[in-house]
């Protein structure tokens, strides 16, 4: 019997596989709720499709919920961050054009991101010595993963964005067209349309979130904090069908059927070996190459689906860090609070699943797969480290954005 309608937004993107799964495979169902799925264009118009009350809950960019409850978006409703959809998925690929004079400045096809950062920083150099135009590379909205995984890698790698390379807006399906196009050098996204560049013979994977930063957060379940609130025995069947559905995600022996599903025109709309290729961690990263990344995309291991306090609380300094917001208590305050782990708690802590004790963690701390201790099933986290060794400690948030702070104002001197 059908006890709660629901209407979520998503975005044809590999990690929406979540939210697919649990309509299509029956777990939302089984929770009582008949769960329509709304696919969009733009991120701008999942975020407006729930300040009009059009969708409930979404398929959202892990820092866009904090952005618009710190007001930095003109049109939006406040939300809350109940769960995530999982970590990693994200690439960042340049033309073949690019491609070729980073390689032969030292970048290499196991996309290790030093490297390829480092050919970078010579191919920009020389083409500002010759007077060329600067790079241009897209991300897919100011407040994003992708934003903010892109600068962080350029500016460890000695690029500063803005002078050395220019980041614009662009929705992530027209990427593969505009690299091809010649419009853009670069992008960072998430799959399906990395791989789409490659196989239209348009681009080079270079490197990838999972080098980055290892099991990072990316996309989460953004929901309308009012609706939320009114609702709790709705949101919980909600949380309860996502866990199960991220279950069966996360299972090797669904991959063909989920990509198969997620295939679909009615969800993302590509070719099946497309998303396979990500999901299996087998990525096509130029004409005939490929690369293991065995954690590219992880929809359940490593807690994947819990809203750590500390994911939130890295986005937000990088807000501060590029100028999107200054940094204080009441700002702090509320990007914290947007990630809400007891409404996880609450829902999913009946059926005994395995809960972190706490709900930070220093990020980038772990090198290995680690067992932690925590309610219900057992948990193993990690390895979660940055590729430049630095760690995030959300206890000394003050000291971290001061030290990133400086090191900008360093290499801009």
């Amino acid at each position: 019997m059908t006890t709660h309608r629901i209407t979520a937004g998503f975005m044809p993107l590999l990690d929406s596989a979540i939210l697919v799964a649990a309509r299509a495979k029956g777990f939302a169902e089984a929770e009582g709720i008949d769960l329509s799925l709304l696919r969009e264009t733009s991120w701008a118009n999942i975020r407006d499709r729930i300040a009009v009350g059009h969708v409930q809950v979404a398929h959202i960019l892990g820092p866009m919920p904090i952005a618009c409850n710190l007001g930095l978006t003109a049109f939006a409703a406040p939300m809350v961050v109940p769960m995530a959809l999982g970590l990693g998925g994200n690439a960042v690929t340049v033309s073949n054009a690019l491609w070729t004079l980073m390689e032969a400045a030292g970048a290499r096809p196991d996309l290790a991101p030093a490297a390829a950062g480092r050919a970078l920083r010579e191919v920009a150099a020389r083409r500002a010595r010759d007077g060329w135009a600067r790079l241009r590379f897209a991300v897919v909205h100011r407040h994003s993963g992708h934003n903010y995984e892109l600068r962080y890698w350029l500016a460890a790698c000695g690029l500063v964005p803005g002078r050395d390379i220019d980041i614009v807006i662009l929705p992530p399906p027209l990427m593969p067209d505009a690299l091809a196009s010649g419009a853009l050098d670069g992008f960072c996204a998430g799959e399906p349309w990395n791989t789409a560049a490659v196989m239209h013979g348009s681009g080079r994977v270079a490197t990838v979130k999972a080098a980055i930063w290892r099991n990072s957060p990316e996309k989460v379940l953004g929901a309308d904090a009012a609706w939320a609130e009114a609702h709790p025995d709705a949101l919980d069947a909600l949380l309860r069908a996502l866990h199960r559905a991220s279950l069966w995600c996360g299972t090797p022996a669904n991959r063909e059927e989920l990509a198969t599903l997620l295939a679909d025109p009615a969800h993302v709309g590509c070719p099946a070996d497309w998303l396979l290729s990500a999901l299996s961690g087998e990525l096509r990263t130029g004409p005939g190459v490929t690369a293991r990344v065995p954690d590219f995309i992880v929809p359940q291991a490593s807690a994947a689906t819990f809203p750590w306090k500390s994911h939130a609380l890295w986005f937000y300094s990088q807000m501060v860090r590029w100028g999107q917001i200054a940094h204080d208590p009441a700002a702090t305050a509320i990007a914290r609070d947007t990630y809400r782990p007891d409404l996880y708690r609450r829902a999913l802590g009946p059926l005994g699943v395995g809960l972190p004790a706490a709900n930070a963690k220093v990020e980038g701390a772990l090198t290995r797969p680690t067992p932690v201790g925590g309610a219900g099933a057992g948990l193993t986290l990690g390895p979660d480290g940055f590729f430049d060794g630095t760690r995030f400690d959300p206890d000394s948030l003050d000291a971290y954005i001061a030290a990133q702070a400086l090191s900008d104002s360093a290499q801009t001197a």
